[in-house]
């Protein structure tokens, strides 16, 4: 995804406020992978791995992790990540190495048939599956799995009215009022319908195939029989969330297009947000603006106030991200 490797994209921003990915999704992926005849637990890979919130999950179950994405900045990151948590003589310090590469060929990177299982979290939307499809299954060994995910817009149960609020800006037509026109196309319809574009990894030689909706009552119109509950969702201040929402990509080229809507004059609703007080922590973002991120922030707090709900800075909201998962085994003949 072009956006995230330029060198104006705030890395550390989208790595401190991304969403995590719940440990119940890697024990749903662990236990398809378990039940090969053929699994091993030698090496995984993820690809498009951003800062590494997937990635660190890996090392639960694998002896070694290996993290590949197209953006230099973002391989910064996440090696700077790991190594601040892992030095090198604790039992992960030496399990793990990342790698600039690009999903479509990773020859310069990994062996064929040297991988267990291979993963995708929130990348998987961006990549040309005619190249995908064979290059994952020519680096994974017999029985490996491969799993790839996105999670859709997010939504708040406690608050079903926000909803159309969401889906305007995030799906609008108007490239001045929402960053639908500003997402990179056909990447962010592909996840908006929830990897159903995605061609069939059968026909590239891959067996087992499932699809699986942790969607719970979000999107009536996905196979019932394939449809879980959700399981990614954080408890977050609205401060944060805000901040979440600066990570967006479609965020940073709305700003590059009408960059005068950054300095745009404070939105004067919510009066004590203005105050200097109110950033105590130097980790939390600035909440004085006026640009559409933030109009569109009051917009949800205003309406969630009309519900009944505290909607302060530190006031904290559930939010949830439906998440849509293929996943799929080696199949022992080429196709």
């Amino acid at each position: 995804m072009a956006t995230f490797a330029k060198s104006t994209f705030n890395t550390s921003l989208y790595s401190l406020w991304r969403p995590t990915y719940p440990s119940k999704l890697f024990d749903f992926i662990f236990d398809y992978h378990r039940r090969s005849a053929d699994a091993h637990w030698d090496r995984a890979v993820d690809i498009g791995c951003g800062t590494g919130q997937a990635t660190i999950h890996l090392l639960d179950g694998f002896r070694k992790v290996i993290g590949v994405d197209p953006s230099e900045s973002m391989v910064q990151k996440a090696r700077q990540n790991f190594d601040s948590q892992f030095n090198s003589e604790s039992p992960n310090g030496s399990a793990y190495r990342f790698s600039q590469g690009q999903a479509e060929d990773l020859r310069h990177v990994i062996k064929e048939d040297s991988v267990d299982l291979v993963i995708s979290a929130q990348a998987a939307h961006w990549f040309d599956y005619s190249k995908v499809w064979p290059e994952t299954r020519r680096v994974l060994k017999k029985g490996g799995t491969v799993a790839f995910w996105v999670y859709s817009e997010m939504r708040f149960p406690a608050h079903p009215s926000l909803t159309p609020l969401i889906t305007k800006y995030a799906q609008g037509k108007d490239p001045k009022t929402s960053l639908g026109p500003h997402f990179q196309r056909p990447g962010r319809t592909i996840l908006e319908n929830h990897l159903l574009d995605v061609p069939n990894p059968a026909e590239f030689g891959y067996k087992d195939v499932e699809r699986v909706f942790f969607t719970g009552n979000y999107y009536p119109s996905l196979p019932a029989e394939k449809t879980l509950p959700v399981l990614m969702k954080r408890e977050m201040r609205w401060r944060d969330y805000l901040a979440y929402l600066r990570t967006w990509s479609a965020l940073h080229t709305y700003h590059e297009l009408y960059p005068e809507d950054a300095t745009r004059e404070a939105d004067p609703r919510f009066p004590e947000d203005l105050t200097l007080e109110n950033s105590k922590d130097p980790m939390d973002t600035d909440v004085r603006g006026g640009d559409i991120a933030v109009r569109f922030w009051k917009d949800l707090r205003e309406n969630a106030q009309k519900d009944g709900a505290l909607v302060g800075l530190d006031d904290k909201v559930q939010v949830e991200w439906p998440v849509a998962l293929i996943i799929a085994r080696k199949g022992d003949d080429v196709p």
